[in-house]
């Protein structure tokens, strides 16, 4: 890859670095390639590191690139859509569902978390930890709190998810945010901590009132949101 120097332009320097770097995968790079280090890399192009992270940061945003543990940045492999939409109509865990339900826990409510179900702050709720894969690939993890009031402690996953499906759901509210991995849903995620993830919050709601939430995280690099012809909003992974 032959050195460019970016002239100075009135847009971030960053943006245009991004639009260099884009056609190099493009001509210069195969799917899975490893790119030349961060050091090289600004070297190449006459840019400051700072400006080199701003552009790879985007195209991982855009899905162009992967950040690995271990392994270094690669060239990600085109997006193919699945539609990972839970059902309105429907519990998680419920059959069908393409989760894959793995443990439970009990620890504090986050405040959060607390306030969407009514609780106190810092009070029990059981956890249960799901994962969503698609084309072999981790793609999503996802926290289901459910209040204890419901179910003693010490529960199995299956035990949690299936007292939900004996009540009547009314419906559900979902907001998505673009956020930042922890460190444990990087580690599910084959992601670095801090890399960019789609959070999608969902409220399942009962004539009682807030029955559960859900907090799922969705890999940034492999994700996308549509809107139907309906208005609803769709999240496709791939």
């Amino acid at each position: 890859m032959a050195t460019t120097q970016l002239e100075a332009l009135p847009e971030p320097k960053y943006w245009h670095l991004k639009t260099a770097l884009s056609e190099a995968l493009d001509t210069e790079f195969a799917v899975g390639q490893i790119l030349p280090n961060e050091r090289d890399l600004a070297a190449r192009y006459g840019v400051a590191r700072a400006t080199l992270r701003q552009a790879l940061e985007q195209l991982e945003l855009e899905g162009r690139l992967q950040r690995r543990r271990g392994v270094g940045t690669t060239v990600s492999p085109p997006r193919v859509g699945v539609d990972v939409s839970p059902a309105p109509d429907r519990w998680p865990g419920e059959p069908g569902d393409a989760w894959q339900t793995e443990s439970a826990s009990c620890p504090a409510a986050p405040a959060q978390i607390a306030q969407l179900l009514g609780l106190a702050t810092a009070e029990p709720v059981h956890a249960v930890r799901r994962t969503r894969a698609a084309h072999s690939q981790s793609v999503a993890t996802e926290l289901v709190y459910v209040p204890t009031r419901d179910l003693p402690a010490g529960q199995e996953a299956e035990a949690i998810l299936a007292t939900l499906h004996r009540r009547d759901l009314k419906g559900q509210e979902r907001t998505v945010e673009l956020g930042s991995a922890k460190a444990e849903d990087a580690r599910l995620l084959d992601r670095l901590p801090g890399a960019p993830v789609l959070v999608v919050t969902t409220r399942y709601l009962t004539e009682q009132g807030t029955a559960a939430v859900a907090v799922a995280t969705y890999r940034a690099d492999t994700c996308r949101l549509t809107f139907g012809d309906s208005g609803a909003m769709r999240l496709l992974a791939g």
